[in-house]
């Protein structure tokens, strides 16, 4: 029983993160398109600010591998 519930917990911590980055992520990019429609040389700051909430799911993952991990 603890198996399956830390399982579930795993993929909870991944599976949430990966939806809010996905939902930071389009906010942050359309917003970029726009901004780098107008201001050409403002695209290294565009790429910055949509790779920053990838570090959630990556926080995500290791979080499920400690929960798999160590939960014993």
């Amino acid at each position: 029983m603890e198996i399956n519930l830390s399982a579930i917990g795993a993929g909870l911590a991944v599976g949430l993160a990966a939806i809010g980055t996905g939902l930071a992520q389009a906010r942050i990019g359309s917003a970029g398109a726009g901004v780098i429609a107008e201001k050409p040389e403002s695209l290294g700051s565009i790429i910055l600010l949509i790779a920053i909430p990838e570090t959630m799911v990556i926080l995500g993952f290791a979080i499920a591998a400690m929960i798999l991990l160590l939960g014993d």
